[in-house]
């Protein structure tokens, strides 16, 4: 079985890798065929894992050991990732995209993988950051367009400064535990323990795109469609909220972080509701209804909801997926995602249409469609509590019917102008995501629910009371039914998402920026400055020494060189090659030496 953990998340990795390397050579009409076939096997290779639950483990460094696995939550989540996958992959097919695409989207569904089945931080981290560079890469797709680009850097900068948690929860956990294993961070010791959780739900919120992140998620709707789709609404957003699921035992053990994730969540499903209410765009309006769902998935971390919050990210999947490939269309078919210019959009395109009512009603908790109780099952692990949390989390329900009735009745309402066609590889995925988002409302069933909660190892999973489903459902109603009369006036402050990203650059962006510069003038004028009068110095001590001391020196030398000469001249002066000349000065040396004994004597 450990070859099939390994081949999960390796089959898209290495055909992905093919296709951005071998790219000149891959025409658009194969790219697409290997992708989606890639796609398909990826998905069968996800339910037999799911079944087969394979593991393995090996030695990544000296006494750190890794590995990947399929429990009950990954095994959901390797098929979530492997469905919305391939039904993104058949929607891309039908668009001109070419092989950069295709490779970069089959990476990122194996980093994903990997992300999912870790076992441990090092594994989990590396998954995380490749799955953030592709996203890079694609929401900055069309590289030609500056704003693209500049949305691109925008996205990245932000993911990356949560991102360094996971950093700093590593290098603790290894200090606090001896190990980087998932499974054992509740047992770090002292303040380790803190530190660990601390840099998680730092990484999570910010992968999560919650408060007060967020903002990074309305720019990377400056990506295709289906990169919205995939990556910014049912994986790699989704990825913070499963992280906080999969380590809600550190959470609860640190008694502080479980309470913040909680509010967190909270507070960003009911805010960014309101910020999703005020769009006109229709792109943006789906981008902040996501930070506002992934929301609750963090409210059921934060209280303890494993089961409550995993079936909420599976159903948002599917609808989400659904709703920003209707948008895609649109946008293809009329060159438009205002909502003002969509009137008659649904009528025009039926299918398009059909499918995106049913996601809407799902967005807005109608029952008996999926998020109508998985809504309900976050607010009943949260009540346990505290009954703010619940209040919060309901108004953050209500808030969810009005966005989702303004964007269905936009679409529906009479008006608006013929485009162009819309292919059927582009309804094939429509079709299939709208039957999964009112299939999963079976998941109220007791029964079912009973059987999701042991899957995921949380048989105690509250299942939300009767008077709790009718109030929810009912609120839905209501305002679906006073939306359609009713219309949201513009609100400035809620429709640029509060200001936080100009908030971000005047907080963290310009004081970092100021720094950088100063530093960089701190080089230049101090750093580059000593290097240069050092060198400066030098030249003219050399200078010195060349017109005074040098010539002083030379003259003692040519003054010894001479004496030498001369002594030399004297020393030859007696070798005259005469033998009674050597035998006279041999008898002047012997009686100097005589006279010199007798002195001494």
């Amino acid at each position: 079985m450990s070859a099939l953990a390994w081949s999960l998340p390796a089959l898209p990795l290495v055909a992905g890798g093919f296709l951005l390397v071998g790219r000149r050579w891959v025409t658009d009409r194969v790219a697409p065929v290997v992708g989606v076939g890639v796609g398909v096997v990826v998905l069968g290779l996800a339910l037999w894992a799911a079944f087969a639950r394979p593991a393995v483990r090996f030695r990544l460094f000296e006494g750190v050991p890794a590995g990947l696995a399929v429990d009950g939550l990954s095994a959901v989540m390797v098929v979530v990732v492997a469905v919305v996958a391939l039904a993104v992959l058949v929607y891309a097919a039908g668009m001109v995209l070419g092989a950069r695409f295709f490779g970069l989207m089959l990476v990122f569904v194996g980093a994903m993988l990997v992300t999912v089945t870790a076992t441990d931080l090092a594994l989990l981290l590396m998954g995380w950051e490749v799955m953030g560079a592709m996203s890079y890469a694609l929401i900055g797709f069309w590289w030609r367009d500056a704003w693209r680009v500049e949305a691109a850097d925008v996205a990245f900068l932000t993911t990356r400064t949560g991102d360094l948690g996971l950093y700093l929860a590593a290098g603790c956990a290894l200090a606090g535990t001896g190990t980087l294993e998932l499974g054992g961070l509740a047992g770090a010791g002292g303040g380790w323990r803190d530190l660990v959780a601390g840099g998680v739900v730092l990484a999570a919120l910010g992968k999560s795109a919650q408060l007060p992140f967020s903002f990074w998620l309305s720019r990377a709707m400056a990506g295709p469609s289906p990169v919205s789709a995939l990556l910014h609404s049912a994986t790699m957003v989704a990825a913070g909220a499963y992280l906080l699921l999969r380590v809600s035992p550190l959470l609860e053990a640190t008694g502080w972080a479980a309470s913040v994730v909680a509010w967190v969540g909270a507070l960003t499903a009911l805010l960014l509701g309101g910020v999703a209410l005020a769009q006109r765009d229709l792109k943006q309006l789906l981008a902040a209804s996501t930070c506002a769902q992934l929301g609750f998935m963090v409210l059921a971390a934060g209280v303890g909801g494993l089961a409550g919050g995993t079936v909420h990210l599976v159903a948002h999947a599917a609808v989400k997926s659904l709703l920003f490939l209707c948008a895609g269309a649109w946008l293809t078919a009329l060159g438009t995602k205002d909502l003002g210019e969509l009137s008659g959009a649904a009528r025009r395109y039926r299918v398009v249409g059909v499918t995106f009512g049913v996601g809407a009603l799902a967005l807005a908790g109608f029952p008996p469609l999926s998020l109508w109780f998985t809504k309900d099952a976050v607010l009943a692990a949260a009540a346990e509590k505290s009954p703010w949390l619940y209040a919060v989390g309901l108004a953050a329900g209500v808030l969810s019917a009005g966005y989702a009735a303004k964007a269905l009745f936009a679409v529906w309402r009479p008006g608006g102008r013929a485009g162009e066609r819309v292919g059927v590889l582009e309804k094939v995925p429509l079709v299939v995501l709208a039957v999964a988002a009112v299939v999963l409302g079976v998941l109220g069933v007791p029964q079912v629910w009973g059987a999701w909660g042991r899957l995921l190892g949380d048989a105690s999973a509250p299942l939300p009371g009767v008077v709790e489903l009718v109030v929810s459902g009912v609120l839905a109603v209501v305002v679906v039914g006073v939306s359609a009369r009713w219309r949201v006036g513009e609100v400035r402050w809620a429709e640029q998402w509060f200001y936080l990203e100009r908030a971000a650059g005047l907080v963290v962006a310009r004081p970092v920026v100021a720094l950088a510069r100063g530093l960089a003038r701190f080089d230049d004028r101090v750093v580059d400055g000593g290097v240069r009068a050092a060198a400066s110095t030098g030249r003219a001590l050399a200078s010195v020494a060349d017109r005074r001391i040098e010539p002083r020196v030379d003259g003692v030398v040519t003054a010894l060189g001479a004496g030498a000469r001369r002594l030399g001249s004297a020393a030859r002066r007696p070798q005259t090659g005469q033998v009674h000349t050597y035998y006279a000065q041999a008898a002047v040396l012997f009686a100097v030496l005589v006279v010199v004994v007798l002195l001494v004597g």
